[in-house]
């Protein structure tokens, strides 16, 4: 959610406050000011005003071309879900005036719970059976997001011919990696293979709606007193899309048995892979009967987007352990493809 370090340059809070006044939200000293660590670049601070606890979060002191806009597309996103069933951040205001202070920023209530993959706290460490509702809970939040109108983001995406576009926007994603001296091109069995069964056995028709478009274990903070998904977190993906791909992502990422997983953290007795699927498929309308095209989908996409960062390391603009260590899960995320088709 942020890096551990913040520049206290990043948040005027001055301004912050008179913007808070502005909209009738408690007022007085700023208390319990702290980072919220773990995950992207985007700054999270955690702080009291007026007996009312905030998070607030924004881009990075040096944003990144995009980042604006991605806080732009959350904020809508929020605001949207605040009044659904969706276990979403509730987001308490936002603004999208970069002039305020030099950058988009929001405000959202604090979540009370844990990542499992950072953690794992009693009840749930000692329990079996949370720990295996735990996972059909993220399957079921899921559920609760693919029922959501997408209306309410009209112009969000591109729904049109959006399965169509996949392999060859992330085939071309891949080729473009190419520009980077140094790296000599990907090394990924089953590449080609993969690419063609998915062209093959793309479905033929999807019903739209809301993609969180990073669904996976790490992205989900769970309540600290039982298995229940506290709420979806990281939202700079979502899209409106095929939400069937979420369900993909999660399954292309879950823990095998024995915990291993790409995005796992070690935790283990969650639900299996076959039950998120039936768990899914109890709450919700959607086809499933190509969900395995999904879990290839987001293998896939997932694997070309960890390359990158090899790519970039090959050429001298990452870490050269950090490329090697996704690379390795580049493959990995191919060889898992193959146990799906």
């Amino acid at each position: 959610m942020t890096s551990t370090h913040i520049d206290v340059t990043a948040i005027d809070f001055d301004v912050l406050g008179a913007w808070m006044d502005a909209r009738g939200l408690p007022g007085g000293a700023f208390e319990r000011v702290a980072p919220v660590t773990g995950g992207t670049q985007n700054v999270m601070v955690r702080f009291e005003r007026g007996g009312a606890s905030y998070v607030l979060r924004r881009p990075p002191l040096h944003p990144r071309a995009r980042s604006n806009e991605v806080l732009r597309r959350e904020a809508r996103v929020l605001t949207v879900l605040r009044d659904t069933p969706v276990a979403a951040p509730r987001l308490v205001a936002a603004c999208t005036d970069e002039s305020v202070m030099g950058a988009v920023f929001y405000l959202m209530e604090p979540v009370l719970g844990f990542n499992a993959t950072v953690e794992l706290p009693e009840p749930h460490a000692g329990d079996p059976a949370i720990r295996h509702r735990m996972g059909l809970e993220a399957a079921s939040a899921l559920a609760d997001l693919g029922r959501v109108d997408h209306g309410a983001l009209d112009g969000f995406g591109r729904p049109e011919g959006f399965l169509e576009r996949q392999v060859p926007r992330w085939m071309g994603e891949l080729d473009g990696y190419g520009a980077l001296r140094g790296y000599p091109g990907p090394d990924i069995p089953g590449l080609a293979e993969t690419a063609g069964w998915l062209e093959r056995n793309r479905p033929k028709e999807f019903t739209p709606g809301i993609m969180h478009g990073d669904y996976h274990l790490a992205n989900l903070m769970f309540a600290c007193d039982g298995p229940r998904v506290a709420a979806i977190v990281d939202w700079e993906m979502c899209t409106v899309g095929d939400p069937l791909l979420d369900l993909g992502w999660l399954l292309a990422t879950w823990p095998a048995p024995g915990g291993v997983g790409v995005i796992s953290g070690g935790v283990t007795g969650l639900a299996t892979a076959a039950e998120l699927v039936d768990c899914y498929a109890a709450l919700s309308d959607r086809d499933l009967s190509a969900v395995d095209w999904y879990a290839v989908m987001a293998c896939f996409k997932l694997g070309i987007v960890l390359e990158g960062t090899h790519a970039r390391a090959c050429a001298g603009k990452a870490p050269k352990e950090i490329g090697d260590l996704l690379h390795a899960t580049t493959l990995n995320l191919f060889a898992r493809a193959q146990t799906f088709m």
